[in-house]
C-alpha cells in the first residue's frame, strides 16, 4: 500500500475534489486520478463516488478513512523515532486560528517555530468560525471558546483571563464604577456572543446584562473603542494587555473578578498517537506563552482533557 496514495486519499475527503487535493500534494489532476485508482485496485474495493464536479466517499470509503489516518500517524511517528531520536517532523502543518489571536501571538511567532523544524511547512487559516477539523482537513486548531465535540483532545495552552476596561478619558468623564451594581449607570460595549458578564461578589454571583449604544462582533474593535474612551468593555487581556501596559486602558473592578473560565487551548482530532508536527507545534506554543502566560499575570495549572467541556 503507497504512502503517497494513502495521503491524497485523505485530503480527498477533506476536499471532496481531486484536482484541489492533489494539487495540494504537488500532483497534476491526472496523477492524482491515477493514485486514487491504483488505490482502490490495492484494496479491492470502490472508495470514492466521481463526478465531473466533486466527489464523495462510498461506504467503504468512509470505512477506511480513520484506517487510513491512524496508519498515516503510525508512519510519522516511525519516522521521528529512528536515527537516534534527530530526525524533525516535516510536511504540512494546516493549523486553524481565530483571527485576532492569531495576527498577535501565532504569526509573530512562527519565524522561530520554523527555524526550529525547517522541514515543516504552515498552512493557517485566520478565521473566527469554528471549523470541523476533520472535514477541512487541519491537524490542529487554537480555540479560546467553549469546547463541545467530545472526539477531539483539547490540551490547555494559557489561561484567557478576562477584565473589565476603561479608558483614562472615560473614566474622568463619567467616574469610576465602584461595584457591579453601579454599571446601569455607564455605558458598555456590548460584544457579540457575550451578552452578560459575571462577577463574583461576597452576596454571590452578579449577572449583569450589557447594555450600551455600541456592539461589535470583534474582540480588537472592542479593546479599540474602550481605549477611544466610547464605554466600558470586557476584554481578554491577551487582547488588550500593551494597552494596559501603556496606560491606554485600565483596569476596574477589580475587586469583582468575572467568573470566567476561559482558556487558550489547542484542539486535534482522537488518536492513538500524536502526529510528530502537531506534538511540537503545542510543546513550543506553551514554552512560548509562558507560565504563566507573558499577557497575564496569573494562570491555572494546565492539563489535558477530552473537548466536551
Amino acid at each position: 500500500m503507497n504512502i503517497e496514495h494513502l495521503k491524497l486519499f485523505v485530503r480527498l475527503a477533506s476536499t471532496h475534489n481531486i484536482s484541489q487535493a492533489g494539487q495540494e500534494l504537488g500532483l497534476s489532476p491526472p496523477v492524482a486520478s491515477m493514485h486514487i485508482s491504483r488505490l482502490e485496485e490495492s484494496l479491492g474495493a470502490r472508495l470514492v463516488h466521481r463526478t465531473t464536479r466533486k466527489v464523495s466517499l462510498t461506504e467503504e470509503g468512509v470505512a477506511f478513512l480513520p484506517h487510513a489516518k491512524e496508519i498515516l500517524l503510525r508512519v510519522d511517528a516511525g519516522k521521528a523515532s529512528v536515527g537516534s531520536g534527530s530526525a524533525l517532523p516535516q510536511g504540512v502543518l494546516r493549523i486553524a486560528v481565530p483571527s485576532s489571536f492569531g495576527r498577535m501571538h501565532i504569526i509573530p511567532a512562527l519565524k522561530e517555530f520554523l527555524a526550529l523544524y525547517p522541514d515543516l511547512s504552515v498552512d493557517i487559516s485566520l478565521s473566527d468560525s469554528m471549523f470541523d477539523l476533520v472535514e477541512g482537513g487541519f491537524d490542529v486548531s487554537i480555540r479560546n471558546a467553549t469546547l463541545h465535540d467530545s472526539s477531539l483532545i483539547a490540551r490547555k495552552l494559557a489561561a484567557d483571563k478576562r477584565i473589565i476596561c476603561a479608558s483614562p478619558e472615560y473614566l474622568a468623564k463619567h467616574g469610576k464604577p465602584e461595584n457591579p451594581e453601579q454599571l446601569v449607570n455607564h455605558q458598555c460595549i456590548k460584544q457579540a456572543g457575550l451578552a452578560h458578564w459575571n462577577f463574583a461578589t461576597t452576596n454571590g454571583p452578579f449577572n449583569f446584562k450589557v447594555k450600551g449604544h455600541i456592539r461589535v462582533d470583534n474582540g480588537e474593535a472592542v479593546r479599540d473603542l474602550c481605549a477611544d474612551g466610547m464605554g466600558l468593555a470586557k476584554c481578554a487581556t491577551w487582547i488588550a494587555y500593551e494597552q494596559l501596559k501603556s496606560g491606554q486602558l485600565v483596569q476596574v473592578l477589580e475587586d469583582y473578578p468575572l467568573l470566567d473560565n476561559a482558556a487558550i487551548w489547542a484542539v486535534y482530532p482522537s488518536a492513538t498517537l500524536l502526529a510528530p508536527k502537531v506534538r511540537v507545534f503545542i510543546d513550543y506554543f506553551l514554552q512560548c506563552f509562558g507560565s504563566p502566560p507573558y499577557w497575564c499575570e496569573d494562570t491555572q495549572a494546565r492539563d489535558t482533557q477530552p473537548a466536551d467541556a
